[in-house]
C-alpha cells in the first residue's frame, strides 16, 4: 500500500497538522518506506515457528517460598498507638 501526496496532506489535515510541500514530501518518502517494510515482513513465511515470550530463552530464577524471618507482630503491635483484636486503629481522615 503505497500512499499518494494528496494521502499525506489530507492526513495532515485530519490532524490539524500545518505541514508544507516539502514537509509533505519528505512525510510521504518516510511512510513509504514503513509500509514497504511492513509488506517485507508479513511476506515472511511464519509457519511452524512457535511464538516467543521473550526474545531470549530464560528461564526465571525462582526461590523456595519460606519464611526467613521471625514474628515481631506482638512487638510491633506493643509500640502502637491504638490497637484492638490484633488490628492498628487509625484516626478516621475521611466523613
Amino acid at each position: 500500500m503505497a500512499l499518494s501526496l494528496d494521502d499525506v496532506t489530507r492526513i495532515a489535515h485530519l490532524a490539524r497538522v500545518a505541514v508544507d510541500e516539502a514537509e509533505a514530501q519528505a512525510v510521504l518518502t518516510q511512510l513509504n518506506s514503513v509500509f514497504k517494510l511492513i509488506a517485507e515482513m508479513q511476506a515472511v513465511d511464519t509457519r511452524g515457528v512457535e511464538p516467543m515470550s521473550h526474545a531470549l530463552d530464560v528461564m526465571q530464577r525462582l526461590r523456595e517460598d519460606s519464611v526467613t524471618e521471625a514474628d515481631q507482630h506482638s512487638l510491633f503491635q506493643s509500640i502502637a498507638p491504638h490497637v484492638e483484636g490484633d488490628l492498628y486503629l487509625v484516626p478516621k481522615v475521611i466523613e
